[in-house]
C-alpha cells in the first residue's frame, strides 16, 4: 500500500500540471464544429447523449467517461493515459477503496474538462463571429508548424494525428480552442498597472521568514565537567565544589595556552568528548536544557574566547566559542525583483481563481457525483482487467 500512496501522491503532482495546462489553453470537445451547436440535430444528439451514464452534458457540448479515462498526465516525464496510471491501485484494492482513493483526482479531471468547455464558450461568445477568418489562419499557421516537424511531409503530420486518434480538422479546431481560451484568460489578466510601494513591502512581510531569512548559527566547543561522574578526591567532599575548583585549574591552563581540544578529551564527560568538544553548528534555539544556558553565554564573548565556568544543575562547562552568528534577513533593498516577481504572480493566481469562480457559477453539474462514479468503475474495472479478459 505504500507504493500506491506514492502513486497516489504522483499523480496528484502531475494532475497540477494537467489541470494548468488544460485550463490556460482549454480543450477539445466532441463537437465538430468549436462554436455553439444550435441545429435541430445537434441538440437532439445532445438530448439523447444526456441519458447516457457515461456522459455530462455541459450546455451543448459533452464531457465523456471515455475523455476522462485515456485523458493525459505527465508522470516521471512521461505522459500516460489516467487508466494507465491508477492500474496499479486498481489491482491492490477492492472497489470500495479504489473510489475512496482515486475520487479526488477524477472528480479534479472532469472538472477541468468541464472548465475548458465553459470557457472557450464563454471566449467564443464575446469574441463573436469577426474572429473567424483570424482564427483560421492562425489554426492554419499552426497546422504549418506542427508539419514542419515531419520535414514538411503532410501525409507523415496526418498519419501520426491518425495514431492518436484525429484527423486535421480536429487539429486545427483544437487549436483554434487553445488560441481563442488563451486570448481570453490573458485579457483578464492584470495588465501594466504600476505596483506600488506599499504592495512591496507587504509582500516582503510574507515572504521573509521563508525565503529571505538567514538563520542564527552557534559552534563552539565544550568541556562539560559532571559532578556525579567525578572521582572525589576525599571522603565526603561536595561533587560540586571539586567540579568548580577542576573547571577554574582548567580554564588557568587554556589562557596558559593549553589546547581546548586535549583538555577536552581528557576531562570532559559530554558525548562530544571523542570529537575534542567540538559541537557540530546549530541554531541557538534548538539547544535544550540544560545546553540552553550555554546560547546565552555565546552572546557574551566573541569567537574565539573562552566563557568563565557556567554552572547550571548538574553541569559545569566551559566553553569555547568557534561561531555565533545572528539572525538576518536579506534587506528589502536586494530582494525588489523577487517582490516584483510574486506581486505578479499573486495578482494572476487572483485574476484566475475570479475566472474559475465564475465558470463554477455556469456549471450546473446535478449529475456530477453520478458520472465520477461511473468513471471511477470504469477506471477500476480496466486496472483489473487481465490479458484474455474482456472485461469491460
Amino acid at each position: 500500500m505504500v507504493d500506491v500512496a506514492r502513486s497516489c501522491n504522483r499523480l496528484r503532482v502531475a494532475l497540477g500540471w494537467y489541470i494548468c495546462i488544460s485550463f490556460l489553453v482549454g480543450g477539445c470537445g466532441d463537437s465538430d464544429n468549436p462554436g455553439v451547436n444550435d441545429d435541430r440535430t445537434g441538440r437532439a444528439k445532445i438530448l439523447q447523449q444526456a441519458a447516457l451514464p457515461g456522459v455530462l452534458v455541459v450546455g451543448d457540448e459533452t464531457v465523456t467517461a471515455e475523455q476522462v479515462i485515456q485523458a493525459p498526465i505527465e508522470q516521471e516525464g512521461e505522459v500516460i493515459a489516467l487508466a494507465e496510471h491508477f492500474k496499479p491501485l486498481a489491482q491492490t484494492t477492492d472497489l470500495a477503496q479504489f473510489k475512496e482513493w482515486a475520487r479526488p483526482q477524477v472528480e479534479e479531471m472532469v472538472m477541468t474538462e468541464v472548465r475548458s468547455i465553459l470557457l472557450y464558450r464563454k471566449a467564443r461568445l464575446e469574441a463573436g463571429d469577426q474572429l473567424d477568418e483570424a482564427l483560421e489562419k492562425a489554426a492554419e499557421q499552426e497546422w504549418r508548424k506542427f508539419v514542419l516537424r515531419f520535414g514538411g511531409d503532410e501525409a507523415k503530420a496526418e498519419e501520426s494525428l491518425r495514431e492518436n486518434g484525429m484527423d486535421r480538422k480536429e487539429f486545427k479546431e483544437q487549436r483554434k480552442r487553445m488560441i481563442l481560451t488563451q486570448s481570453y484568460v490573458s485579457a483578464r489578466m492584470p495588465g501594466n498597472r504600476p505596483i506600488t510601494h506599499r504592495e512591496l513591502l507587504d509582500c516582503y512581510n510574507r515572504m521573509k521568514d521563508e525565503f529571505f531569512r538567514t538563520p542564527a548559527r552557534l559552534q563552539f566547543q565544550l568541556i562539560d565537567i559532571q559532578p556525579a561522574k567525578l572521582e572525589l578526591n576525599q571522603a565526603g567532599q561536595d561533587p560540586f565544589r571539586q567540579a568548580r575548583e577542576l573547571a577554574n585549574e582548567l580554564v588557568k591552563q587554556l589562557k596558559a595556552g593549553e589546547d581546548f581540544g586535549k583538555l577536552a578529551k581528557q576531562y570532559s564527560h559530554g558525548h562530544r568528548r571523542e570529537f575534542e568538544g567540538l559541537w557540530k553548528p546549530m541554531q541557538p534555539d534548538s539547544l535544550a536544557k540544560p545546553y540552553d544556558v550555554l546560547a546565552e553565554a555565546a552572546e557574551e564573548i566573541e569567537p574565539g574566547q573562552i566563557a568563565s565556568p557556567i554552572e547550571t544543575e548538574g553541569h559545569v562547562f566551559i566553553m569555547k566559542l568557534i561561531e555565533s552568528r545572528p539572525e538576518s534577513y536579506k534587506p528589502f533593498e536586494e530582494v525588489q525583483r523577487e517582490l516584483q516577481t510574486e506581486t505578479i504572480r499573486r495578482r494572476r493566481e487572483q485574476a484566475f481563481d475570479e475566472i474559475k469562480a465564475d465558470l463554477a457559477e455556469q456549471a450546473e453539474l446535478g449529475r456530477m457525483d453520478e458520472f465520477v462514479d461511473y468513471c471511477l468503475e470504469r477506471l477500476y474495472r480496466l486496472g483489473r482487467k487481465t490479458p484474455g479478459n474482456s472485461m469491460r
